[in-house]
């Protein structure tokens, strides 16, 4: 959901609210439906002290989330090009074809990968060009010292990228439940039908229209923003970007350019096997 359709959201649901509180009006008597107006803001103010707790503390673990997932995604990058790195003193005959599969990982990543989190498609795939590194570091026998600390540390290094990936797509199918998305839609309709009763033709119309209109949006902008969170993977403002991958693969490409090696990458631009 895009910023637009955000704005839009929120003047509808606040219409539709304000609408039905004056329609309400005309025919509620005055002073409100209710006899004692102290102890009916008492009980809405429970009500809404409850939701608002509810709902911000679902907001704080959601956002949790998703600054776990973007920084899973910056470690990620940040891995590949350490891998990229420690595959130049690999032994000669599996170093370039490391180097090139760390390439096409990373352009998988940030191309046909991300399309897949963003739609939510992605589910239990793993990354092909991480099962053809496992092959190939598997025919890898280390000789010299050099080559043995390289092997050594690629595998260390193979463990974190693996872990920052798992961390960077939790959360891409929603981590929030559906019985909590019904509870929140409940809460809130209940609180919306207890504003109704605080209908009084006594009051002004912009008062009344104020009064729901107010906590219509309020309300609104915080389960669209529980809706963000709950997706951080794709466009619009704010959502996850493959940045940090890209970024990567500009500083491979300009690293591979400067030692001169020249290497045949077995992908496309987003990461496809040719």
């Amino acid at each position: 959901m895009n910023l637009v359709v955000g704005i839009l959201v929120v003047i509808v649901a606040v219409a539709v609210t304000v609408t039905a509180m004056l329609a309400v009006r005309r025919r509620a008597p005055e002073g409100s439906y209710f006899q004692d107006g102290d102890r009916a803001s008492g009980v809405f103010g429970v009500l809404a002290t409850g939701f608002s707790v509810l709902l911000g503390f679902i907001i704080f673990l959601s956002f949790q989330s998703y600054d776990s997932a973007r920084t899973g995604a910056e470690m990620e990058a940040t891995t590949i090009l350490q891998q990229t790195q420690t595959a130049q003193f690999l032994p000669s005959e599996s170093s370039g074809e490391l180097t090139a599969e760390l390439a096409c990982y990373a352009r998988s990543v940030a191309g046909a990968e991300w399309e897949a989190l963003e739609s939510g498609t992605l589910g239990d795939r793993i990354n092909p060009w991480g099962v053809e590194m496992f092959q190939t570091i598997s025919d890898v026998v280390p000789k010299r010292a050099t080559e043995q600390s390289a092997y050594d540390r690629w595998m260390d290094q193979t463990i974190q990228r693996e872990q920052a990936r798992i961390t960077r797509v939790h959360g891409a199918e929603g981590i929030i439940p559906l019985p909590l998305w019904v509870a929140l839609f409940l809460i809130t309709a209940v609180i919306f039908g207890y504003l109704l009763f605080f209908a009084d033709p006594s009051e002004g119309p912009v008062t009344q229209a104020m009064l729901m209109g107010s906590t219509t949006a309020v309300i609104a902008m915080l389960l669209l923003l529980l809706a963000f969170f709950d997706h951080p993977h794709g466009g619009g403002v704010g959502r996850l970007q493959p940045t940090a991958m890209e970024r990567t693969i500009r500083v491979i490409d300009t690293e591979l350019e400067i030692i001169d090696l020249d290497i045949s990458l077995p992908c496309d631009g987003d990461g496809n096997p040719r």
